[in-house]
């Protein structure tokens, strides 16, 4: 190592950094013959001398996001953003660029636009954590949720929607990933989601002493929830969550139940969208949806039961649709193998199981757009399972590419990202795959034949 400066015999925080990357950088080059290190060398060199270098990837098959592919495609980028994308042949070797071949694919990084980042996912939880809300700080859980932004990031899916955190940990960890300080993918976040006094997200059995304040943000009445929307807006919300309707286990044969008025729901969207925002609902059955959609939701999460009126409904009013499969299908499987679970949460388990397969088929047919969303941080742990979700689609009728479009292109736009696409101007936010998922989509559950950049720069 001798020429470099290393951090233990610096004193100056600023070189030991330059220092350390430096090294990197002369390692990788020095030391390793692949392709990957030579260009990950060079890029870093490039980066520390000022120097704005071009990128080229040439691909066996490239997927575009917007449903297209070509075969022997090749992406040039630059910095973050994409520069030109076309055939291999047509874009050729722009002079100075980096060259990066692969026999496999390269595709868009994906999305997930349902997430809960701030919590663990383990699949006996329930509620909301009422032993880590009494233990833990708002900076413990916004570290912790450092680490699964991370998972997420490296399993392929470089923007993320997450729907509820306690105060603002989210939205402040949506800020340092910005900035810089940490390395995790593009956020949106809706701080706290909104609920009636008592409802989903504000339960009940805490002691009266105990202070949750921050914790939930109940409302009442259309005014409460213009007023809940306007504090979330505040805080740095991206967009809102409302718990319009919710799972009900009580009944046999009806298995949601109302929880806000449409009066509250329509004060709600009212509201943000004279500021500019969209709105998510968490609802179930074909009466909360339809209120939903009706008073001005722009998502449905979750959403099993639809029928054909409030497919309808939904057209008209360019609803979409975020199904939440993932979190359906693993957390039934838990249910049903466990013996302590009672009868009547099986049963809605069993019923919501078989909905969902019949709910995306009428959703599919009608053309409604679909975001892939695992709702994972909720019996799911973040980073393992976002390529399940497109898997479960696939399953459930939509083609490989279809799928992929829900997780790029129909999301981005939903979530108003500028990547989903690899067009020029977008940011380089890709994915080189071992493999073809158009083939096999399962293919991008198995992240070790993942390589993922965020903005041009290589996920480690």
């Amino acid at each position: 190592m001798a020429g470099f400066l290393l951090p233990e015999s610096c004193d100056n925080p600023i070189r030991r950094r330059v220092s350390w990357r430096l090294a990197t950088a002369y390692i990788v080059v020095q030391y390793t013959i692949s392709g990957w290190a030579v260009w990950l060398g060079s890029l870093l060199i490039g980066e520390l001398a000022g120097i704005s270098m071009k990128h080229l990837i040439r691909a066996k098959t490239l997927i575009d996001g917007s449903g297209g592919s070509i075969e022997h495609g090749a992406l040039l980028f630059e910095s973050d953003r994409i520069l030109a994308v076309g055939r291999a042949a047509d874009i050729g070797v722009p002079e100075g660029a980096e060259v990066t071949d692969t026999d496999g694919t390269l595709m868009p990084g994906m999305f997930d636009a349902h997430v809960h980042l701030r919590s663990p996912g383990t699949a006996d939880e329930t509620g909301m954590h009422k032993w880590e809300i009494a233990r833990m700080s708002y900076a413990d859980m916004a570290l912790r949720a450092v680490y699964y932004a991370q998972q997420t990031l490296r399993s392929g899916f470089t923007s993320v929607r997450d729907l509820a955190a306690p105060g603002g940990t989210i939205i402040d960890l949506r800020k340092a990933i910005d900035a810089g300080y940490v390395v995790g993918p593009r956020i949106k976040a809706c701080g706290m989601g909104l609920s009636v006094t008592g409802g989903h997200m504000d339960e009940g059995g805490w002691a009266d002493q105990v202070s949750i304040a921050n914790m939930t943000a109940p409302c009442n009445g259309a005014d409460g929830f213009r007023q809940g929307v306007r504090e979330q807006l505040k805080r740095g919300a991206d967009f809102i969550k409302l718990n319009t309707w919710v799972s009900y286990h009580n009944s046999p044969t009806r298995f949601w139940r109302q929880e806000m008025t449409d009066d509250e729901i329509k004060g709600a969207c009212d509201e943000a969208h004279a500021q500019g925002v969209h709105v998510a609902a968490h609802t179930y059955g074909p009466d909360g949806v339809a209120a939903s959609v009706r008073n001005g939701v722009d998502t449905i999460e979750h959403g099993h039961w639809i029928d054909e009126p409030v497919i309808e409904l939904m057209v008209k009013h360019n609803t979409t649709f975020v199904p939440t499969l993932t979190i359906n299908d693993v957390h039934a499987s838990y249910a049903l193998a466990n013996p302590d679970m009672a009868e009547k949460h099986k049963r809605w388990h069993r019923e919501s199981s078989a909905a969902k397969w019949k709910t995306l088929e009428l959703v599919r047919k009608a053309g409604i757009r679909v975001c892939t969303g695992t709702d994972s941080g909720f019996q799911l742990e973040n980073g393992k399972w976002g390529a399940y979700e497109l898997m479960l689609m696939v399953k459930g009728g939509f083609t490989p590419m279809e799928a992929i479009v829900a997780a790029t292109s129909s999301s981005a736009d939903m979530m108003e990202i500028d990547a989903g696409r690899l067009q020029a101007g977008k940011y380089a936010d890709l994915v080189i795959v071992d493999g073809n998922p158009l083939d096999d989509i399962s293919i991008l559950h198995q992240i070790d034949r993942l390589t993922v950049f965020k903005g041009g720069v290589v996920v480690q």
